[in-house]
């Protein structure tokens, strides 16, 4: 009886802190500026982006922002490897966007000892040659090397 009365009294004087708490105001909504906002040096570093900005979702475009505001102190190399890969993401349909997500959020689950696996067979296939890779993305032929159904009657008796 003792915990249910203190139970209780807990509960009440947390509904009234909470209702002496001015009340939320609601989803937080993100600044998602248009492409005509952004600063001469976001446009440039997200070029690629360009054409599709306006429709990217104000997450996603907070993200990419936060990725320009990095860009200056990137290494040319790595400043080369983003803009190749936003090229590449700027050509992917909605859906392709959607799997490549998808599958970015797999590989975060995967153990460590996996993950490294694929890096290295992901680095294996990227030094094939382009014939190579066309050959590997086509689809298996279909091998019309099927064994004949048997006739029951042909059967050895």
């Amino acid at each position: 009886m003792a915990y249910s009365l203190r139970a209780l009294s807990v509960a009440a004087a947390l509904a009234l802190a909470l209702a002496g708490a001015p009340a939320a105001a609601g989803p937080v909504v993100l600044h998602a500026p248009t492409w005509a906002e952004l600063s001469p040096a976001d446009r440039q570093t997200l070029a690629p982006l360009a054409d599709d900005w306006n429709n990217i979702e104000p997450e996603r475009r907070q993200k990419w922002l936060g990725i320009a505001k990095r860009y200056p102190k990137m290494a040319p190399a790595e400043q080369q490897r983003l803009q190749q890969q936003m090229r590449a993401w700027a050509t992917l349909t909605p859906a392709e966007r959607q799997a490549a997500r998808e599958q970015y959020k797999n590989m975060k689950k995967l153990p460590p000892d996996k993950r490294q696996n694929v890096t290295e067979k992901w680095q294996e296939y990227q030094q094939l040659p382009p014939e190579k890779k066309r050959e590997l993305a086509s689809p298996a032929p279909a091998t019309s090397q099927q064994q004949p159904a048997k006739d029951p009657a042909a059967a050895p008796r």
